[in-house]
């Protein structure tokens, strides 16, 4: 896919060492992943936290913004992120969305004016031992006429 071609040579992605490993072709499921190398650890030898950030920034809002249409506004507006325990492997974030989230969202925005739903994801390492916890809101409401 062109789009995960163009993620592998963006500079933030590129020079953390961030590779996107799969994107769905619905766009409905991504999966990330990180390798600690010696450019993106930090003072004590661990993932530098703003690279574990990094990895996870956009892919809710657009995988929601593929998902919804044209015929919405969709913008990241808020985020947090809890190091949990210090990276010093390879880590990945797992991004799903499905059928059944997509269409509540389109069947809350016939009622309200715009939603922020809150997403959260873990990163975690191979071991599936949670390094960061990251949640995202995301800014929702369609396009006025």
């Amino acid at each position: 896919m062109i789009l995960r071609l163009l993620f592998s040579i963006w500079p933030p992605y590129f020079g953390a060492g961030i590779r996107i490993k799969r994107i769905s072709k619905d766009f409905r499921e991504v999966d990330v992943e990180m390798k600690l190398r010696f450019w993106n650890k930090n003072y004590v030898g661990t993932h530098f936290g703003g690279s574990l950030y990094a990895m996870v920034d956009p892919f809710y809002m657009l995988m929601i913004m593929n998902n919804l249409g044209r015929e919405y506004i969709v913008w990241d507006k808020a985020a947090s992120i809890k190091f949990v325990k210090p990276g010093k492997s390879t880590v990945h974030a797992h991004f799903r969305l499905t059928e059944n989230q997509i269409h509540e969202l389109k069947e809350k925005l016939q009622n309200q004016e715009k939603i922020e739903p809150v997403y959260t994801i873990d990163v975690v390492d191979d071991a599936g031992t949670v390094i960061a916890h990251v949640e995202k809101t995301i800014y929702i409401r369609k396009k006025k006429p």
